[in-house]
Parts: structure tokens; C-alpha cells; sequence
């Protein structure tokens, strides 16, 4: 949507509303979870989701084939939306998940943990293969009933995870302000120093997928070829992820620990940088994704949420969304921002990423800086 529909150009225009949104939205999070406790924190925010869905079907079928300006804004509002709906669906996920299992040994389990996601994009993939002839006509509608379904049963289940492990963080009232998960990341210093390392990450990962953009477009000039790529990039990444997760996630993080995961992905994106700027082909994003995307959630996001699930309880609740939904999406805009002055200055698409390769140095520097700063034992809750 943001690219075919309405050109590379407004990519940064989408981005940068996306941002704005995930700024404005973040203080109504943090305000319900000031006054409530994670079970209706997440029945709340999953059924606003579910009801969003639903409303964006019955105005899309709604609309006359004329309706061409309104068409147009909708994909516009959806696209923005479908970023909001999927960094904090995830997200208050895992403030289930570090506030549950919290100490040590539970820690090094959030590989086994994430094997589900890697389980459903697996069958959310092989699904948009399937429906990718006929996706505009019933793909809308099949994504918001299974989404629906699927968010009401994860409702269920957290309920009964909070009910199972009679978790006291859990039940009890957040407390402080909506204002906590901004002013943290100012004032506490294991919070900002997680919130640059997120940023540089998504801005790195931002130029890397932008350089993909016109080697993709190469590929195909039919959209459903390159959705039965992409869709075979992730049936391809997806069982390798789910394979790490496994059978090697947890003896990486136990035997190397976090902070060596911290530093080595910058190198990785030195690495991918070389390649899209010396040999830029389809092999090497398919190389590529497979890379950085088995490391990301592998061992990287397992180990950042490590991190996590060290921090106080109200950062525990929201700074980590904050990060995960803001900061990341800042983060894509920053990245975009980049590639366009590379754009506008005339580089070259293939010397973009070599323009980059300073910035993953300093983003391995800052994951050494916080494996400086966190201690091996959590917060007091």
C-alpha cells in the first residue's frame, strides 16, 4: 500500500503520520494503564483493535467505484492504522511476558516463547499466497475476521495466564501517570539508553528494506508476483527463525549471554550494507532478510526483552510500549529521512547503504554501553 499504491515519494509522509500517531496515541495507553490492571488493559486496547477492523470493512464495502479520493484516504488511514495495530498488539503481548516470567532462568525461555509468533507468520504467510490473486476482492475481509478471532482468543488466554500464575504485578492497579513512559525515557537512564538502541536498530533496518525496493520492483512488475516473493522470503525466514528459537536461542543467551547479541547485529548490518552497495541483487535481499530477520527474532528481540523485564513496573508497562510502538516508528521515519537526503542529494540507491555503515558501528557501540548498564537481576516489582 504505501509504496505500489502511492508511489516511494510518500512513503515519508506515511511514516511520518504513523509516527505522530503512535506519539499521540502512547499517553491514552499509558493513562488506562495508569488506572487499570494488565486484564483489562488488554481487553480493553484488543477489543478497540477488533471494533477498528470491522468499521474499516463496512466503510470499504461501502464505497462506490467513484469514490475514488475516498478510496484513496481510507488506504491511507489503514496504513497508518494497520502499524498502530500490529506494534501494539505485540507489545502488550510481551508486557504479559516480562512480567511473568522474571527471573533468570524464565528469562532465557522468551526464545521458546516466541517460537508461536514464527508458528503463525508461517501460517499467515502460506495464507497471502494463497489468497494472493484474489486479495482484492476477499482479502480484506478474511484478514479482519481471522485478526478478530484470533485477538479474542488471545484475550481469553491472557486472562488466563494472569488468573494461572496469580501474578501480584499483574492484578494490582499500574499506578503513576500517562506522562511516565516519556518522561522516563529523559530521566531514567536504563529506559534511554534501550530507547536509542531501538531507534538505531528500526532506522537501520528501515534503510535496509528501502534499498530493497527498487531491486524488488526489478524483479516484477506484477504485484502478485512480488506478494508470492516476499510471501517466499517468509516461508523461507519463518522456519529458520522457528528452528533458532528452538533448538539455539536458549543456549546462545545462557552460554554467550546478552551483551555480545547487543553488539554483533551492527556488524551483521555491516555487512548487508556491503552487499546491497558492491552486488545489489534479488539473491542478496533474500540473503539478507533471512539474515537480519532470524538474528532480530532469533536472539535479539529475546535478549531486548531481557532488558525489559529488568526495568521497574511502570516501565515495564509503558516505556516498553512506548519504545516498541514510538521510538521504533521514529525510527523508520529516521531511516527514511535518510535514504530521501540520499535521494534529493542524487546518491545513488546502491551507495545508500554504504553512506550507513558509520551508523551500524554506532549502533553496535550502543548495545556495548548497555550491556554496561544492566545488572544480571531484575527490579524490585
Amino acid at each position: 500500500m504505501a509504496v505500489e499504491n502511492y508511489g516511494q515519494d510518500f512513503l515519508l509522509i506515511l511514516l511520518s503520520f504513523t509516527a505522530l500517531t503512535m506519539l499521540i496515541i502512547n499517553p491514552i495507553y499509558s493513562w488506562i494503564a495508569s488506572r487499570k490492571n494488565f486484564k483489562k488493559i488488554i481487553t480493553y486496547c484488543y477489543s478497540f483493535l477488533i471494533i477498528n477492523l470491522f468499521l474499516f470493512i463496512f466503510y470499504s464495502r461501502s464505497l462506490e467505484e467513484s469514490d475514488v479520493i475516498q478510496g484513496m484516504w481510507l488506504g491511507r488511514v489503514f496504513y497508518v492504522w494497520c502499524n498502530i495495530y500490529s506494534f501494539f498488539v505485540v507489545s502488550i503481548f510481551w508486557v504479559l511476558v516480562i512480567n511473568i516470567f522474571r527471573d533468570e532462568k524464565s528469562r532465557k525461555l522468551y526464545g521458546f516463547i516466541m517460537a508461536g509468533g514464527s508458528l503463525g507468520a508461517i501460517f499467515g504467510s502460506e495464507i497471502s499466497v494463497r489468497l494472493s490473486e484474489s486479495y482484492t476482492q476477499y482479502g480484506l475481509e478474511l484478514f479482519a475476521l481471522a485478526s478478530s478471532l484470533l485477538l479474542f482468543f488471545a484475550i481469553i488466554l491472557a486472562i488466563y495466564l494472569v488468573n494461572s500464575n496469580n501474578s501480584e504485578v499483574l492484578v494490582k492497579k499500574v499506578g503513576g501517570n500517562w506522562s511516565d513512559a516519556i518522561s522516563n525515557i529523559i530521566s531514567v537512564k536504563e529506559v534511554r539508553s534501550v530507547a536509542i538502541y531501538s531507534w538505531l536498530f528500526t532506522a537501520l533496518m528501515t534503510v535496509q528494506w528501502i534499498s530493497a525496493i527498487p531491486i524488488i520492483e526489478s524483479y516484477s512488475e506484477l504485484s502478485p508476483d512480488r506478494i508470492v516473493l516476499f510471501n517466499r522470503i517468509e516461508q523461507l525466514v519463518s522456519p529458520l527463525t522457528l528452528f533458532t528459537q528452538l533448538f539455539l536461542t536458549y543456549f546462545v543467551i545462557s552460554f554467550f549471554g546478552t551483551s555480545l547479541i547487543l553488539i554483533i547485529y551492527g556488524i551483521l548490518f555491516i555487512v548487508v550494507f556491503l552487499l546491497y552497495g558492491l552486488a545489489p541483487s534479488v539473491a542478496v535481499v533474500v540473503f539478507s532478510q533471512a539474515l537480519l530477520r532470524v538474528f532480530e527474532y532469533g536472539f535479539n528481540k529475546p535478549s531486548r526483552e531481557i532488558i525489559y523485564s529488568q526495568l521497574g513496573k511502570k516501565d515495564r508497562y509503558k516505556s516498553t510500549v512506548f519504545i516498541d510502538t514510538f521510538i521504533t516508528r521514529f525510527g523508520d521515519l529516521t531511516g527514511s529521512i535518510f535514504v530521501g537526503i540520499g535521494k534529493f542529494a542524487a546518491i545513488s540507491i546502491t551507495i545508500v547503504p554504504l553512506l550507513a555503515i558509520p551508523f551500524a558501528g554506532l549502533f553496535s557501540f550502543t548495545g556495548y554501553k548497555i550491556s554496561k548498564i544492566f545488572k544480571d537481576q531484575p527490579k524490585d516489582l
